[in-house]
């Protein structure tokens, strides 16, 4: 017989479909990657798939390493305008767009195996890094906005995210009426 009593062990919380698949995401790329160059080495001999994954180290940190280079030289230039008084140029530079995806594909090709070479080197195609790109913006914005309807806050994320292209600052006063209150009398101007 039920009494309707709750049970003494709470409720798991419905694991997440990412969660889930991941695993086993990352277990079928192993054997994929470990399957290719079992049929590369059957192909010709080890020392070829050696010098692959050698070769795939040594371009990989030499990605790396230029992508951090440039990421760190354009920080250093924004530094020195910023504590030069110079006015800092608004938008992005054209060389700087895609340090991270170009760091990325270096991350990948040092990977040991085929698809993430491959993989890695797609990333260093300009318009596959713009795709990517805009891609992730906007999957990124998807899932803010969906943070900020299901959050407490409202749409208080959205109002501190919008954007001011001309970077001026309105001032204000908040005057707030409530029942019962007189008002003082005129105010002065904000500004004159």
């Amino acid at each position: 017989m039920t009494t309707g009593a709750q049970s003494p062990y709470p409720a798991r919380p419905r694991r997440s479909r990412l969660r889930t698949l991941l695993p086993l995401g990352v277990a079928a790329w192993l054997v994929l990657e470990i399957w290719l160059l079992t049929l590369v080495a059957g192909a010709t001999n080890g020392l070829v798939v050696f010098l692959i994954l050698l070769a795939g180290i040594v371009l990989g940190s030499y990605v790396i390493k230029r992508a951090g280079r440039r990421a760190f030289k354009n920080l250093t230039e924004t530094v020195q305008q910023r504590q030069g008084g110079g006015p800092l140029t608004p938008g992005a530079r054209p060389d700087s767009e895609g340090n991270g995806l170009t760091m990325l594909g270096g991350l990948l090709i040092v990977l040991p195996g085929l698809v993430s070479d491959a993989l890695g080197l797609l990333l260093l195609v300009p318009p596959v890094q713009r795709a990517v790109s805009r891609y992730v913006e906007r999957t990124f914005e998807r899932k803010l906005r969906e943070a900020a309807a299901q959050s407490p806050l409202g749409d208080a994320f959205t109002r501190a995210r919008m954007r001011h292209p001309d970077g001026k600052v309105v001032q204000g006063e908040v005057i707030k009426d409530e029942p019962g209150s007189t008002p003082e009398g005129p105010r002065p101007p904000l500004a004159k």
